[in-house]
């Protein structure tokens, strides 16, 4: 079964997602790290402002240039504001991104290295499972910051059930 086609993403919705999902260890880069590593680079000269009203919707128009720019700071192909098909490949790779930043992910992530073949097969099926009890698409998310949340107990041991027979 495919997934359902996800409607085209506004260039705000786009460039929000990138400052989401790349960034430093300290948290969302600022308008003005964007705007001041546009500058050193030599390249488009863009304001913070601009940058912040991009993101925000308020404008919507920016030259090819000021995109270029941008995609080169954020680490993407300029198309990725340009075409539906590339962006989606994209918004794929940084949905995981952003996942990694979660503690509770990247620790679940660092364990499952230690696992054998089956038993990453196991863990992958709880996932697929969690997400569809809770409503997800294979878990992933869109809207609400649920990084570091705990999942709660599935309703009727549904999991468990599951796995009783998997386990032996």
């Amino acid at each position: 079964m495919s997934e359902p086609e996800r409607p085209a993403r506004s260039l705000a919705e786009k460039l929000d997602a990138l400052f989401k999902a790349v960034r430093p260890d300290k948290g969302e880069f600022s308008y003005e790290d964007v705007a001041s590593a546009l500058r050193q680079a030599g390249g488009r000269t863009i304001s913070a402002t601009y940058v912040w009203q991009l993101r925000r919707g308020i404008r919507d128009n920016p030259t090819k240039k000021h995109l270029e720019a941008l995609a080169q700071f954020f680490g993407v192909t300029p198309s990725y504001f340009f075409d539906e098909e590339t962006a989606r490949k994209i918004e794929a790779e940084l949905d995981l991104l952003t996942a990694m930043h979660s503690a509770s992910v990247r620790e679940l992530a660092l364990r499952s290295a230690e696992l054998s073949p089956g038993g990453l097969d196991a863990v992958r099926a709880m996932v697929d499972q969690v997400a569809r009890l809770e409503g997800g698409s294979r878990g992933r998310r869109r809207g609400g910051d649920r990084r570091d949340q705990s999942i709660g107990e599935p309703a009727d041991g549904a999991i468990d059930d599951q796995f009783d027979s998997s386990a032996t």
